[in-house]
């Protein structure tokens, strides 16, 4: 692990080191199926095992921890069925939320959408991904809270939240990570647009591309590990 992390805030413990435990999670750091340290991560994080285990707690009801009695917190590793019936019920909800946003959306919204759109192709250009997929994140939850349905944007969190990491890893691969840069600004303009049918369109075919990049993803690393004898 990363030794130079400087420690958390103390104001707000276990959020924080939520969501720096999220991080590590999302990047790799803490891969699928790593059991967690509570004496590193307290060292790294500077807080104390108290914290540290609510938000343990916090990330198991996110989905990205589980909790296994006398054996402390591991990441959740999923299969590739899990992926496939995640991502099927993510890219109806987001095709959904791009239909309502079109009704909602006004000209500030689009304005912002483009900010963060030109600082996630410059994170791109830079090769810079945790920038870039940090950014990408709030351009989606920025799309689904346009929508303005509480109910499908819990849904989405919810199941996205458990996607994090290996969405993260898909775009190791230059040609989709390129690929995915191009639909988001196609996905603005027909925001912009307020062409409902299109970006619903746009939003579910991003959505299999990610689905397949991401099963792509798994199925190499689980080759590689065969050849280097490790059982995935």
């Amino acid at each position: 692990m990363d030794g130079s992390t400087l420690p958390i805030a103390r104001s707000t413990l276990p959020e924080a080191a939520a969501e720096r435990l999220r991080a590590l999670i999302i990047e790799g750091e803490l891969p699928p199926g790593a059991k967690l340290n509570e004496r590193e991560l307290s060292e790294q994080l500077g807080v104390s095992r108290t914290p540290l285990r609510e938000a343990f707690r916090m990330l198991a009801a996110d989905g990205l921890l589980v909790q296994l009695p006398n054996r402390g917190a591991q990441v959740v590793a999923l299969s590739a069925a899990d992926v496939r019936g995640a991502f099927e019920v993510m890219g109806a909800l987001e095709g959904l939320a791009g239909e309502l946003a079109v009704a909602r959306v006004t000209d500030a919204d689009i304005a912002g959408l483009n900010v963060l759109q030109a600082e996630m192709e410059a994170a791109h250009a830079s090769r810079d991904l945790p920038a870039y997929y940090r950014i990408n994140r709030l351009i989606h939850d920025r799309l689904n809270a346009l929508a303005d349905n509480a109910v499908l944007e819990q849904t989405y969190r919810t199941l996205n939240a458990r996607l994090h990491a290996l969405r993260f890893r898909s775009n190791l691969n230059p040609a989709k990570w390129d690929q995915a840069v191009a639909e988001h600004r196609a996905m603005i303009e027909a925001l912009a647009a307020r062409d409902g049918a299109t970006l619903r369109d746009l939003l579910v075919g991003h959505l299999r591309a990610k689905q397949q990049a991401v099963l792509d993803s798994m199925e190499n690393k689980d080759d590689k590990n065969l050849q280097g004898g490790k059982v995935p």
